[in-house]
């Protein structure tokens, strides 16, 4: 008899079902069995469900924030290892990958959004996106992915201590800049308009926070992060870079981004793009995380089944400013 597993499935913008499949019994050669133990939900699910995902076709299994364990052994993997995954399924060919890139592959495969994802019993994964998570609970190790984008983020714009930094946008990508800014030594500023977020940055830590930037602001910052995925906050936030720094934009939206050249180049600003993260930014959260420097529980919103999914989906994903991340729970096979 076939042994079935749900998937958490989109099946259009609005319709999310669990989907009953197979569970894979099998991986190709160089990938992996994992059974997933938790998976975080982020804007990327919400803008999926929502239909608002320029990057993807349905129907879709959702889920690329994982942590499970190892399902069947394979050469370098005991069956049972904690792991966290690491979603960004690179070619290993293009330019980008030759020069240690794949974060940025050309034809980069993201788990949940172009392949199916991990909100599911079992998925099959490559061996080298696999990080062993040690003693890092593996609720915890589902929130890794989010904070790495972050620390990818604070990477490129080679964030310094002393430096003043901006985040616009205080959701969870946000927050995870900002918190390995502050990791840095930077004196970290957070601006969003929502009153709900800024709170809970407070409760993290943060004192500089804005729900509006006035004259006090008007000679910039060092480095500014934006991470709105809204146009007009994009392009709001090159007034708010001080002379000679850094605009990082994390967010990705389908609109064209202007700007003024004279003022940026009176500025001599750098423009950046930071799009997912490195294998370092990864054991870079992990360490922050099992140190204490990052506390998981702080950045726990609610712990959702994956048979109550369906129904809360629809709500969280219309309520999104009072959660940092939910955590769905899923039984790992034995």
């Amino acid at each position: 008899m076939v042994e079935m597993m749900l998937c958490g499935t989109c099946l259009a913008p609005g319709h999310f079902e669990l989907v009953a499949v197979p569970l894979p019994q099998t991986a190709p050669g160089g990938w992996v069995l994992v059974d997933i133990a938790a998976a975080g939900l982020c804007g990327t699910d919400y803008h999926i469900f929502a239909g608002k995902h320029p990057f993807l076709s349905y129907p879709r299994v959702i889920g690329h924030e994982l942590s499970g364990r190892v399902a069947v052994a394979v050469p370098g993997w005991a069956r049972g290892t904690p792991v966290v995954i690491n979603p960004y399924v690179s070619c290993g060919t293009c330019r980008a990958c030759r020069r240690g890139k794949p974060n940025c592959c050309a034809r980069i495969e993201v788990l949940g959004v172009h392949r199916d994802g991990g909100i599911c019993a079992r998925i099959a994964v490559p061996a080298s996106n696999l990080y062993p998570a040690g003693d890092l609970p593996l609720e915890a190790a589902a929130m890794v992915e989010f904070l790495a984008i972050g620390a990818h983020a604070v990477q490129r714009g080679d964030v310094a201590a002393g430096d003043r930094v901006l985040v616009t946008g205080a959701g969870p990508i946000g927050l995870g800049a900002a918190l390995f800014a502050k990791a840095r030594g930077a004196e970290v500023h957070l601006h969003d308009t929502t009153p709900a977020r800024l709170e809970q940055a407070a409760g993290l830590g943060f004192e500089h926070l804005h729900t509006a930037l006035g004259p006090d602001h008007a000679e910039g910052f060092d480095v500014v992060f934006d991470a709105t995925g809204h146009a007009g906050a994009m392009e709001a936030g090159f007034a708010h870079v001080a002379h000679g720094g850094s605009y990082v934009l994390i967010s990705v939206v389908h609109d064209r981004i202007s700007f003024s050249d004279p003022e940026f180049h009176k500025r001599e600003m750098r423009l950046i793009g930071s799009r997912n993260a490195t294998a370092e930014d990864f054991e870079t959260v992990m360490a922050a995380l099992r140190s204490g420097a990052v506390e998981a529980k702080a950045l726990l919103s609610e712990r959702i089944t994956l048979a109550d999914l369906p129904a809360r989906l629809p709500e969280l994903a219309a309520d999104r400013g009072r959660l940092i991340k939910a955590i769905v729970t899923l039984e790992a096979a034995p």
